[in-house]
């Protein structure tokens, strides 16, 4: 059986991490296993932690008053679910549902966090991979917008 460290570092979000700074994470780490239909969080919850998808998909799904949910975004294997622990005021703006079978690697976010104060090399590469997570979301968002609202593609 493999360690959270080993699952770390095959995981494509820690690709070309250091050992070290991997060692720092592994104790922050643990391995969880999600239903279909669970919610690995609901918006507004405090974000506390974030999610290497080992296989499985998350949907991240929004609310709107007086509508269904809709997804914003999916995430599959290899993929990270996830920000909101970093960025103050450290809370979901979104649900987190697994779609189906998920097994996932679940980081503390305030273990990381504190980790990353007395760290703060470890700090800025985790900001550098987080703010990559974030560009593809933003990219992606703006992708259903265009399908959503019939825009042509461009820029």
């Amino acid at each position: 059986m493999r360690t959270a460290g080993q699952l770390l570092a095959e995981h494509p979000f820690f690709e070309g991490m250091d050992d070290a700074a991997l060692d720092l994470i592994e104790g922050c780490t643990r391995l969880e296993h999600y239903r279909p239909e669970q919610f690995l969080f609901r918006e507004a919850e405090a974000a506390d932690q974030f999610f290497l998808l080992r296989s499985g998909h998350v949907a991240l799904e929004c609310h709107a008053p007086g509508r269904p949910a809709y997804v914003l975004d999916s995430v599959a294997a290899g993929g990270v679910v996830g920000w909101s622990w970093l960025v103050p005021p450290y809370r979901w703006f979104c649900d987190g549902r697994a779609t189906e079978e998920v097994s996932a690697l679940v980081v503390d976010g305030r273990c990381l966090r504190a980790k990353c104060e007395e760290n703060p090399a470890l700090g800025y590469a985790l900001l550098q991979r987080v703010a990559h997570v974030m560009y593809q979301r933003l990219q992606s968002a703006r992708v259903r917008l265009q399908d959503l609202y019939g825009v042509p593609g461009g820029a």
